[in-house]
């Protein structure tokens, strides 16, 4: 009932909006122009603490009430490795940072933890390999300005995490706005459908690169991430256990599940998540039948949600197909947006906004509700996809990822915002540029001070860290 009853809203209001007369492109460019004066460009460099500001690790332990708490110290231990590991974890600080920033008030559907990690190549549909946001836990319609600013923060406190001078973190952090501003102006002109078709492959990454050791090792990545699927994972991550073919148990990182009262409504969520399948994917996964479940530890700021991944099988057991049952709580930007999401369940609302922002999605994307009536959305464990090594880049070679972060980020943008009016207020100089530089600089300063906070709390025994996360 929850999709019928959105889309339903959802068709009312697009007919509503159709019969209200629209603002030309000329206007619209006006009006973004016109935002300048309210909301100066450089206004952006500010990075005014909001009053009683939240203790950060306070806001970190209320976030962990939901998880599982035997997981909970892998994801300390993950945050304790460095300030950029620690930014990963903790979108839910940032979160409340910045609804005290300067908005201009035009909305788009947000990444919501837009950092230089959670961008990267995948498998669209027709098997080619894309570039795009590859995170939607924290997905919500929002100020545009709030991905912007996470991305530029996370661009400088890698920089300053791999050792880099001032310079090239502040040349990473400009690449990343730069290349935003430079291709919304590009997705201004263009017709919505040119926009909505537009994607960044990996071949136009590619070809941005200059330095022939980065170019054979990009290639070289692109070629292990093209064996990334199934069978990879089948080689993996199973055994054969007492004739038959099961999910190998690692603990903690991995647990099976074999309990018959656990393993009985995961049977039954998978019919439930078959109905939520856009279309004839539907009738694709319904050939496939399940073989084995184990719960998996994943990511960073995820650690200690309920993470599932499934075997199954299709037309024999040389046809396996690895799906991740994804746990999705409130986004952490949901107690700041001015305007409620209308998803009731959260799984959905991962899905389509990842339909709304990604060029192209894994067509097993789908949403179901499990025991104890928490929201899970559903998709391929692995199809392609893959990411840089951030720690592993070189000053050159992070300035060009970031800029790429950045273009991906501004088609995203488009596809769901007024790429019209952002573009015209931000113009054609790098007034803008230079002042989220400057608030990427001063976020980078204060995730320091909180990241010297979290490692006294594990210090004092206030939070509790393994002693390895890997």
């Amino acid at each position: 009932m929850v999709a019928k009853t959105k889309t339903a809203r959802q068709a009312d209001r697009s007919i509503a909006e159709q019969a209200t007369p629209r603002l030309t492109v000329a206007e619209r460019r006006l009006r973004g122009r016109a935002l300048r004066a309210n909301v100066p460009r450089s206004s952006h460099a500010r990075r005014a603490e909001a009053p009683n500001r939240p203790d950060p690790i306070a806001l970190l332990e209320q976030q962990e009430t939901t998880r599982v708490p035997e997981l909970i110290p892998i994801r300390h231990a993950r945050m304790r490795v460095s300030p950029f590991a620690f930014f990963r974890g903790s979108a839910i600080v940032m979160a409340g940072d910045l609804a005290h920033t300067p908005a201009t008030g035009i909305q788009a559907q947000l990444c919501g933890d837009a950092h230089l990690a959670n961008f990267g190549v995948y498998a669209s549909p027709e098997r080619s390999l894309l570039f795009d946001v590859n995170d939607f836990d924290e997905t919500l319609s929002g100020p545009w300005e709030w991905d912007v600013k996470r991305l530029a923060a996370s661009a400088y406190i890698a920089g300053r995490d791999n050792g880099f001078s001032k310079a090239a973190c502040r040349a990473a952090t400009l690449a990343v706005v730069r290349s935003y501003r430079v291709r919304m102006a590009e997705f201004a002109e263009m017709r919505n459908m040119e926009v909505w078709y537009s994607r960044v492959a990996a071949d136009d990454v590619i070809a941005l690169i200059e330095s022939k050791r980065t170019l054979k090792r990009a290639q070289k990545q692109l070629g292990k991430i093209r064996q990334h699927g199934s069978l990879q994972a089948y080689s993996q991550l199973t055994e054969v256990a007492n004739g038959r073919r099961v999910i190998a148990s690692n603990p903690p990182f991995i647990m099976r599940i074999t309990a018959e009262e656990e393993l009985e409504p995961l049977n039954r969520l998978y019919k439930e998540y078959l109905g939520t399948l856009r279309g004839v994917e539907g009738y694709l996964l319904a050939g496939y039948q399940i073989q084995d479940f184990a719960l998996k530890v994943v990511g960073v700021g995820s650690v200690g949600t309920r993470c599932y991944i499934m075997l199954l099988s299709g037309r024999d057991a040389d046809d396996p197909l690895f799906l991740q049952v994804k746990e999705a709580g409130t986004s952490v930007l949901e107690a700041h947006v001015p305007n409620k999401p209308e998803f009731a369940h959260h799984g959905q609302r991962v899905v389509v906004g990842q339909q709304l922002m990604q060029a192209a999605s894994d067509i097993a994307l789908g949403w179901v509700r499990g025991p104890a009536g928490r929201d899970f959305y559903v998709r391929q464990l692995r199809d392609m996809k893959g990411s840089a090594e951030i720690e592993n880049l070189s000053p050159r070679e992070l300035e060009l990822w970031a800029g790429v972060c950045g273009w991906a980020l501004a088609r995203a943008h488009a596809r769901s915002g007024d790429a019209v009016q952002i573009a015209a207020y931000l113009g054609s100089s790098d007034t803008f540029d230079h002042a989220i530089t400057t608030f990427a600089e001063a976020y980078a300063d204060q995730n320091e001070r909180d990241y010297r906070a979290f490692l006294a709390a594990i210090k004092t025994g206030r939070m509790v860290a393994a002693a390895s996360g890997t």
